[in-house]
């Protein structure tokens, strides 16, 4: 089991990286992997070198959100818990949760959706190595709705770009 947190992406929205972004003087990015690897083995997907943690570069970032899904999901063996980093409200109870569910997938549940942080059984990852251009892990979460167990999470609909931006 290893948690991949994705993070290459190119925060247009925001205008400047929201991995960088710092609540309580901590970046998003630096949080997101201290909780995650509170709870299992975590890599992360970026688009440079980290001062911490294990890193798997993405130098094609501009192909989308599922070229990071890619190269975490194939950086690992097993199971697999995709996150982002930019989720302030996300903890490792919560992480701990989705993985000890028992299902095949377990979604956070939040603002009507089921998404990420989500727990994908090994069964699921030639699915996820499969996703192409700018969609997530969503997609493969909506073709087995049969066998989501959704775990709620009402916090993680926070919008970074929106909610902790200078202009919100």
């Amino acid at each position: 089991m290893t948690i991949v947190i994705l993070a290459a992406g190119a925060s247009k929205r925001l205008g400047h990286p929201k991995q960088l972004v710092e609540i309580g003087g901590e970046t998003l990015l630096a949080r997101a992997y201290r909780i995650a690897s509170a709870v299992a083995p975590a890599i992360v997907v970026t688009r440079r070198e980290l001062a911490f943690g294990d890193a798997v570069i993405n130098e094609h970032p501009e192909e989308g959100m599922a070229s990071s899904i890619r190269l975490g999901v194939a950086a690992c063996d097993g199971d697999v818990l995709l996150m982002t980093c930019d989720q302030p409200h996300v903890t490792s109870a919560h992480l701990r949760a989705l993985i000890d569910a028992g299902a095949p997938i377990a979604a956070t549940a939040y603002a009507g959706i089921a998404g990420v942080p989500a727990f994908f059984a090994r069964q699921f990852r030639e699915e996820l190595l499969a996703l192409r251009g700018d969609v997530g892990a969503r997609r493969v979460i909506e073709r087995h709705r049969e066998v989501v167990v959704a775990i709620p999470l009402p916090e993680a609909e926070l919008d970074v770009d929106v909610d902790l931006s200078p202009r919100a």
